[in-house]
């Protein structure tokens, strides 16, 4: 079986082309630098090329295009995406609804969303890992006694210059304590993110007038969908990952690999960032404890993060998301944690109780490999296609 495969920047992509291949799947790749566009003459006729050069069973993208879907409509071929971004205001496309679409959505609240609004081409599907290639990646000495530490976090801080929330200037003062209050209400909240619904009329008013916003071309996202979740959101998750991570790292060795150090943050010991494939499992593998602290606006699923912890056999300790629950056992094969407070605790407690911390690492490294690979996600999407 013969498939197209769109060749856009992806974690995990190798992981899915191997998977793919396992379950005797050949990809093609597809590329044009309009992949993001919602309409483009010249991505079109160079897909209807590429379709033309062979028989597809079906064309895969991870995450969604309105503009692979219309493609993918005018030739009759069925469209797979597999979401793993949380928000992705494409899925607000007219184009969800194109017969043609399977889109499997790794966050259970965004699908339930979807699928109660009459949209029948959506399915839940979790991320996944590729245990067999993170437990067998080996270290030199040297390269294990630089990564070795107790605590690590992988991840973004959301702190550039150029983030969305700092370019909301002229705000009334009272958007700017609202905004402010929300925002450390849901800070401190997991498993429920409210920050859309509580932004009324005038709120969305003065945000309009900093930043205006008006949906794509095809679109159907309310104004306060990309306010919630593009400018507040990430500004929330930063704002809640510097201070627990500070705090960390006030009580224990802490190495941190992101983009962009802060100085709020001077007791981490800053590493850069850490490549996929090469480097970050090994991250995992040497960190004692490897945090997890979800972005706002992944509202209930299991980031790509921590399936990638746990498929390196590494110990996890996540804040609460609803999704592991369907397919995890937290004190078995992972740990939460329900505040700052009981994250601190924790760490604590873990880093001093061995044994424990080792077996639920190796419980979920084993559960990973036979339940959630990349080839166990193929062989349900193919279930689902037929």
């Amino acid at each position: 079986m013969n498939i197209l495969f769109l060749d856009s920047p992806a974690f995990a992509k190798q992981d899915m082309i191997e998977a793919f291949r396992v379950c005797g799947i050949t990809c093609s790749l597809f590329f044009h630098k309009a992949y993001n566009e919602r309409h483009d003459t010249d991505y079109a006729l160079a897909f209807d090329d590429a379709v033309s050069k062979d028989a597809y069973a079906f064309v895969f993208s991870f995450n969604y295009y309105p503009i692979l879907s219309n493609c993918c409509k005018k030739h009759g071929l069925p469209y797979v995406s597999y979401v793993y971004d949380s928000p992705l205001v494409s899925l607000y496309s007219c184009t969800l609804i194109n017969p043609c679409n399977y889109v499997f959505l790794f966050d259970k609240t965004t699908y339930h969303f979807f699928k109660n609004a009459g949209i029948q081409t959506v399915y839940y599907l979790p991320l996944a890992a590729n245990a067999s290639r993170l437990q067998s990646l080996k270290a030199l000495p040297e390269i294990s006694r630089r990564l070795s530490c107790d605590v690590s976090f992988v991840g973004a801080l959301y702190n550039e210059d150029h983030n969305l929330f700092e370019r909301l200037k002229g705000l009334s003062d009272y958007t700017r304590g609202y905004l402010d209050a929300i925002m450390l209400a849901q800070q401190k909240i997991y498993g429920r993110f409210f920050l859309e619904e509580l932004l009324h009329p005038s709120v969305i008013e003065d945000l309009q007038r900093s930043v205006p916003y008006s949906p794509m071309s095809d679109g159907t996202e309310p104004p306060a969908y990309v306010y919630a979740n593009y400018f507040l959101a990430r500004k929330v998750t930063s704002n809640e990952r510097i201070s627990l991570l500070r705090q960390i790292s006030d009580r224990f060795p802490l190495y941190l690999y992101s983009h962009n150090p802060s100085p709020l943050i001077p007791n981490a010991r800053f590493m850069g960032t850490a490549d996929y494939y090469e480097q970050m499992p090994l991250v995992f593998r040497h960190s004692k404890i490897n945090l997890n602290i979800s972005l706002k606006s992944i509202y209930s699923g299991i980031p790509l993060r921590c399936m990638d912890i746990m498929g390196s056999g590494a110990f996890l300790l996540s804040n609460y998301q609803a999704d592991f629950f369907d397919d995890f056992v937290p004190e078995e094969d992972f740990v939460y944690y329900e505040s700052e407070e009981d994250c601190l605790h924790k760490i604590n407690y873990y880093l001093t109780h061995e044994a424990e911390r080792l077996q639920i690492a190796s419980n979920a490294g084993g559960k990973i490999k036979d339940r959630h690979t990349f080839v166990h996600r193929v062989k349900t999407m193919l279930s689902v296609i037929g």
